[in-house]
């Protein structure tokens, strides 16, 4: 049972009125109306029914001169963190909903509502009561591109039962569960760990994709529950075009599966005689990881599902597309196990970057991850349009120091970050670190005339600086010392780890792995190993980075020993962190206590 509640109502309105109007709408309910002053109420057999009424009554039906107001009847108890957002436009990308919507706290679920109504519906659900509260006051009517938004509470059943009646409507009885199927935008468990899939087709397929007048492109989506973003208008004359799909992992795997289908067919009917693998574009940040040490997952991917994989070079990246093209050859059913297998790792290097990028932004108090320019807004190997790419010598988030680690689409990303920053309080301390290079990519990192080396530097805030090649002798790394505060820490070394694998100093099968060093003073050496070594392996098992403190250390002039640091770079950030919270434990642990009762000396009367 669904029920509804009817605003606006005249005073003339009667039960026989709502009668005819759903009559005529053809809208089913499942009980009488009650009509009270100003207001109304009917329950719908299904969500279904419930979801036409909104859609077709409110806001666009006249009863006795009033606009009829129709939402879902929701009592005070369950006004908790669920929300229905109605009139979005139907073009509307999934990144700029996420970007809106965690303007105002952390989205635990976004669902897309199946409707008849050519924009979309979702259901949103909100970590917090006050972050609900405070979406449903700033986005109810608000504009968005010409389309006024609806806002409106919907049952939150746990709400429900966590205590007795706060008030509310009487009469109310629960809706059913949430729809997980969507005919465009498709379901979003978590908008966190969604990732779309992106495939390259031949131009010529483009037009028996979509069909005549649209309708097959909306057959497979309606079909496959997914939204299906067709860029036309890209690469100009281009023989390929990109397809970006949003929807489950089953969901992209069914609508990949019927675009290759229909590409089959395309291709017999006009005779075209060559080969048409699948291509699927992925964030060079995935790649490594999807191949594996000496290319054992792709190798394995290839023998469980008979299929011949080939991934594009690394010098066909650009600053401004930093996608690579995995081509997988092979029958239809084959190129689709081997489909479902590639983009399950590279959604778990996206599920491991997340959790490591919220960590991130948990050690480092004040973090404004938005402020630093590492997320280009609109990043074209994620999001679903390359139109937003900045323009060539725009300061944008490459610049030329590479793209950013995440493979993350700008807005939401930053947006999520930094609203679980606390603003700093007072200084950070300056840190220190030790980054250590290949030396032949020192060049690389100067620049020209030392241009890089003086816009990262001045980018990050921090003192940047390469150690002379006599200081190292023969050995085939350099020493880069990073001198500043944790947040300049951040950016220095990120941009020093994507210019190195930017300019191609590690392998396309090789992460980007470089050993830092931290002094600490040796009195605090031992609470970084812990007892019996458990806090330096527990550092490791939590960071993934390779943490040791050498053995036999002397300490220098300072009383100050080294511990190395390796790894990617997030697992050297969060080692870095850590390490650096143990030392701050140790400070303050050592600070003199004020003794107990201690008071303040009185000025002396004369």
């Amino acid at each position: 049972m669904n029920k509804l509640y009817i605003g606006n109502v005249s005073a003339e309105a009667s039960e026989e009125d709502f009668e005819t109007i759903f009559e005529q709408w053809k809208i089913p309910h499942s009980g009488p109306f009650l009509v009270k002053t100003g207001y109304a109420f009917v329950d719908c057999p299904d969500e279904k029914a419930a979801m036409k009424a909104i859609d077709v009554l409110s806001g666009k039906v006249e009863l006795h001169g009033k606009l009829l107001e129709v939402e879902h009847s929701v009592p005070k108890r369950q006004r908790s963190c669920k929300l229905q957002i109605r009139n979005i436009p139907p073009h509307m990308q999934w990144e700029v909903l996420d970007g809106m919507l965690a303007q105002y706290g952390g989205v635990e679920s976004c669902e897309q509502v199946n409707t008849d109504t050519e924009t979309a519906v979702v259901n949103v659900r909100y970590a917090a009561k006050d972050q609900a509260r405070l979406a449903m006051e700033k986005l109810n009517g608000s504009m968005m591109e010409n389309y006024a938004l609806k806002v409106s509470y919907i049952p939150d059943e746990t709400a429900a039962a966590e205590g007795p009646s706060a008030g509310g409507r009487r009469g109310y009885v629960a809706r059913g569960s949430s729809r997980s199927g969507s005919p465009s935008l498709g379901t979003r468990p978590k908008m966190q760990s969604d990732i779309p899939l992106r495939i390259l087709v031949p131009t010529q397929f483009v037009g028996a994709i979509i069909g005549k007048e649209g309708a097959t492109i909306r057959n497979i989506t309606k079909q496959t529950h997914s939204k299906i973003d067709i860029h036309r208008k890209e690469n100009a004359g281009a023989a390929e075009k990109p397809i970006t799909i949003h929807s489950t992992p089953e969901g992209c795997s069914n609508a990949c599966t019927t675009i290759m289908e229909i590409m089959q067919k395309e291709a017999l009917d006009t005779k075209f005689t060559e080969e048409i693998p699948l291509k699927i574009l992925a964030h060079n940040n995935f790649v490594g990881r999807l191949i594996g040490k000496e290319g054992r997952n792709l190798k394995k991917i290839e023998q469980d599902t008979e299929t011949k994989i080939t991934i594009s070079a690394l010098q066909d990246l650009t600053v401004y597309n930093p996608e690579r093209t995995i081509t997988v050859k092979g029958t239809i059913e084959a190129c689709a196990r081997a489909e479902e297998e590639l983009m399950k790792k590279i959604r778990e290097s996206y599920e491991s970057d997340m959790a490591a990028m919220n960590l991130q932004s948990n050690l480092i108090p004040g973090l404004n991850l938005n402020a630093l320019g590492l997320f280009p807004s609109g990043a074209p190997g994620m999001g679903p349009s390359m139109s937003s790419i900045p323009p060539p010598g725009a300061h944008g988030g490459c610049s030329s120091f590479g793209c950013s680690p995440y493979g993350g689409e700008g807005p939401f990303w930053a947006t999520t970050l930094s609203a679980s920053s606390q603003p700093l309080s007072g200084h950070p301390e300056s840190e220190t670190v030790h980054l250590f290079i290949p030396a032949l990519a020192v060049g690389a990192i100067i620049g020209k005339q030392g241009q890089h080396i003086k816009q990262l530097s001045h980018f990050a805030g921090a003192s940047i600086k390469i150690a002379p090649a006599e200081e190292v002798g023969a050995t085939p790394q350099r020493r880069v010392t990073i001198a500043g505060p944790p947040e300049a820490q951040f950016k220095a070394q990120c941009r020093i780890f994507g210019k190195l694998k930017e300019e191609n100093f590690f392998g396309p099968k090789e992460e980007v792995k470089l050993e830092a060093h931290i002094k600490v003073p040796s009195f605090a050496a031992g609470r970084v190993i812990g007892k019996g070594g458990k806090t330096v392996n527990e550092l490791q098992n939590l960071t993934c980075a390779e943490v040791v403190v050498p053995r036999d250390q002397t300490p220098d002039e300072n009383d100050q020993v080294i511990v190395k640091i390796s790894g990617h770079f997030f697992a050297c950030q969060l080692a870095q962190r850590k390490i650096q919270e143990i030392l701050a434990q140790v400070k303050r642990q050592q600070q003199p206590k004020p003794t107990s009762g201690a008071q303040p000396p009185q000025p002396r009367r004369k």
